[in-house]
């Protein structure tokens, strides 16, 4: 996990990539803050319900920001059971989570470095997902991260992230996407 920024200060996207299926999640969160972030897997947790939660989300490997700062509330249910355990990377070694790194530049292909995020909301967020991962790469023998954390994890959860596939032809990863 990892957020992205845009203009300082302003909003920012919680990302949360599986590596093996090269697929991402991505959340926006109205400033980058623990409570943001605790909020976000407390959604999370309640969309999946706690056992498909556990099972997609066995550990979650983040930075030291203060925006996973608040690790018991992101792993615990209400009740205070852990669903997961989070890790995180050593200080100034983003290359711990070098492929979460690589997919954000799909992301900025969408929204530039720099680009505010302030005028996007969770549906602009989740079509731009949508988009990118869609996109089939080589390292995945030329298959979308969409269809294979479908493979992996089941068809029936990416209904319930609001994933949806986006034929080739109508992909779109650049800027236009997201004009308002």
């Amino acid at each position: 996990m990892d957020t992205v920024f845009g203009k300082m200060g302003g909003k920012c996207l919680l990302t949360i990539h599986f590596v093996t299926a090269q697929f991402m999640l991505a959340y926006i969160l109205e400033a980058c803050t623990s409570r943001a972030v605790t909020d976000a897997f407390a959604e999370l947790r309640e969309k999946l319900g706690y056992e498909l939660f556990s099972a997609v989300f066995p550990i979650l490997l983040g930075d030291n920001g203060s925006e996973f700062s608040n690790p018991r509330a992101i792993e615990a249910d209400d009740e205070g059971e852990r669903l997961c355990r989070v890790y995180y990377c050593d200080p100034l070694c983003s290359q711990q989570k070098g492929a979460l790194e690589n997919n954000h530049y799909f992301i900025r292909k969408v929204i530039p470095k720099g680009t505010s995020m302030n005028p996007f909301n969770q549906e602009d967020v989740s079509l731009m997902m949508n988009h990118i991962n869609s996109y089939s790469r080589k390292t995945l023998n030329d298959r979308t991260p969409y269809y294979i954390f479908g493979c992996l994890y089941g068809f029936d959860i990416l209904i319930k992230l609001g994933a949806e596939l986006i034929p080739p032809a109508d992909i779109i990863l650049r800027p236009a996407l997201l004009k308002k």
